[in-house]
């Protein structure tokens, strides 16, 4: 049975970087945003629940995240519609990557992770962390979301501080190779907590 590391922290902290660097480590990496992606791509999962509860969010047989925003701005209750029938898929996908993961350890990219209970289920948690300033100017670097949209997307998610007192291991990602160091500790630590078990 693989070790559990939920991945967890806010947006434009460097998750994608860091599970890259846990891949390169031998640990088998699942993507909680990627496997949306799958969903809603054509002939994923997603796309025909969606389409049967809101036909006008599919757009050439894939589900438009542009269209989803839309009717979220317009209704914010179809946020619930959507999670209702996205989660459970997530779920699935998520149960059964780890059951045919061969890795020791299988690190699980969740942005949401405490927000939606899923902490529970890990054998550990890694919050990726850096200062707000850096933060801020990496989100408004990719030139995708306005200061307002980024703000917005915080203050849906749980404070930083918090999810670093509640998380089992902090990567601050402010260099490459500080965070490298710090992912290479961190498997160190969990192989050898394995090899005592």
């Amino acid at each position: 049975m693989s070790f559990l590391l939920g991945l967890t922290g806010s947006i434009g902290m460097g998750k994608s970087t860091t599970t890259t660097m846990f891949a390169a480590e031998g640990c088998d990496v699942w993507d909680a945003d990627a496997a949306v992606h799958r969903m809603y791509a054509k002939g994923g999962a997603a796309v025909a629940p969606i389409a049967a509860a809101l036909p006008n969010a599919i757009v050439d047989g894939a589900v438009s995240r542009d269209r989803l925003k839309a009717m979220i701005a317009q209704d914010p209750a179809v946020l619930k519609q959507i999670e209702a029938i996205v989660h459970p898929l997530v779920a699935n996908d998520r149960a059964t990557f780890i059951q045919n993961a061969t890795a020791d350890i299988v690190v699980l990219d969740i942005p949401l992770l405490f927000e939606t209970g899923g902490n529970v289920a890990m054998d550990a948690v890694a919050c990726v962390t850096v200062s707000p300033e850096i933060q801020k100017s990496r989100v408004l670097a990719r030139g995708t979301m306005s200061a307002d949209q980024f703000h917005a997307i915080l203050d849906k998610q749980m404070p930083n501080d918090e999810k670093c007192a509640r998380s089992d291991f902090i990567i601050v990602t402010d260099t490459l190779d500080h965070a490298r160091a710090q992912v290479k500790d961190i498997v160190v630590q969990i192989r050898e907590r394995l090899a005592h078990a």
